[in-house]
């Protein structure tokens, strides 16, 4: 019980943490609402399960113990979002102020979207496999790596809606201005593909 404690709060900060995907999760609502952000965002938790399953069975400490794995992965997942900032970069200048319309996407766009960001981190795996292990009972392994993989998915959950929240909030604040969102968006995502690119395997 104890440990629950200090898990919860602990695992929610890390899902709210500001990153590429909920920044995607601020992107989608102010385009298209609090709705399609959250269903959007289903993408990302349906990539993170097998993520949770492969760091139950150790896999997780081969990513962090492979440099050319880990550097495939990171190589692989900053390109992605620098490609994804670019095209938000530059879907702004064809927006009209206040208009994100033609930026919108499909929900099945969007859900792929997020789940291709979540896959291309290769820190999600690392967190896994690192953070997990510490509230884990020996006694029921699997049980117990599984109780806290549903309750990581319930707070990122919590996070994609007060993401999501937020985004639509500004929307509405600022519904003349949305194009520099969307501008913003776009820098945000080249950021992350940036320093994702720094990201130093774990010793």
């Amino acid at each position: 019980m104890l440990d629950l404690l200090i898990f919860v709060p602990a695992c929610f900060a890390l899902n709210l943490a500001f990153g590429p995907n909920n920044l995607l999760a601020l992107t989608h609502a102010a385009q298209r609402g609090i709705a399609f952000a959250v269903w959007a965002g289903i993408g990302r938790l349906l990539v993170f399960i097998p993520m949770i399953a492969l760091s139950a069975l150790g896999l997780g400490v081969v990513l962090s113990a492979s440099s050319l794995v880990f550097t495939l992965v990171k190589v692989l997942g900053a390109a992605y979002l620098i490609w994804l900032g670019w095209k938000l970069w530059k879907s702004s200048y064809k927006m009209k102020p206040g208009d994100l319309s033609q930026a919108a996407m499909s929900l099945r766009g969007a859900f792929r979207r997020e789940g291709l960001v979540a896959v291309g981190n290769p820190k999600a795996i690392l967190i896994f496999a690192a953070f997990f292990p510490q509230f884990v009972q020996v006694d029921a392994y699997f049980e117990s790596y599984a109780f806290l993989g549903a309750v990581f998915l319930l707070l990122e959950a919590i996070a994609i809606s007060l993401y999501a929240a937020l985004g639509a909030l500004a929307a509405r604040a600022a519904a003349s201005k949305l194009h520099w969102f969307q501008r913003a968006s776009g820098l945000g995502m080249m950021l992350f593909g940036g320093l994702l690119l720094l990201t130093r395997r774990p010793a």
